[in-house]
């Protein structure tokens, strides 16, 4: 889980935006990313493999460093982070040499089921089997996923990373909870 009390991303804050206001943009940036990067490298883990992970987290930092003194405190400085690896994610995706892997097809529950042999338990089985749920889906939605269970932000901080409004992925996010529900079931997954 993530490390999110709301005592300490607004002490990161204050302390972030005292360092910009004494001109100390060098302090304020590696402040910034040293708290900021655990959280930011895990979600960028769940969301890359490990090599376009650290290039991603690299990416990560140099917009934190180089688009800092801009940033217009509209948004708390967590929500920032997660738009700016949102779009490291999206760069690294995007890259032309990058290869593709291709999604699963829709009979993956009988991968899945042959995937339960000997000494598998079926809590395994269920987990591996919500993972190529996941892989189905579009990055974005994978994304969705990601920052509301996984990283636990709020409504009106992911919806600074997406650029939307709440109330859009809100219902966004509730038709994907329906349509994996619906996936579950057709792969035996739950009853």
């Amino acid at each position: 889980m993530v490390a999110s009390a709301p005592g300490h991303w607004s002490e990161l804050e204050a302390q972030v935006r005292a360092a910009l206001d004494r001109g100390d943009r060098d302090g304020a940036a590696t402040r910034a990313i040293e708290h900021l990067e655990p959280d930011i490298r895990s979600y960028l883990g769940c969301r890359l493999a490990e090599e376009d992970a650290e290039d991603a987290l690299s990416q990560f930092r140099e917009n934190v460093w180089s688009d800092l003194p801009r940033f217009r405190w509209e948004c708390s400085l967590r929500a920032w982070a997660y738009r700016l690896a949102h779009h490291s994610v999206t760069r690294v995706l995007r890259r032309p040499h990058r290869r593709r892997e291709e999604h699963l097809p829709s009979s993956a529950a009988s991968w899945l089921a042959a995937s339960l042999g000997p000494g598998k338990s079926l809590a395994s089985g269920r987990h591996q089997g919500l993972a190529l749920l996941r892989a189905e889906l579009s990055e974005e939605e994978q994304s969705l996923l990601t920052l509301r269970i996984d990283r636990e932000l709020e409504w009106e901080e992911i919806a600074v990373v997406f650029g939307a409004t709440s109330a859009a992925l809100r219902k966004r996010f509730e038709r994907l909870t329906t349509r994996l529900e619906q996936m579950a079931r057709e792969h035996g997954l739950i009853d």
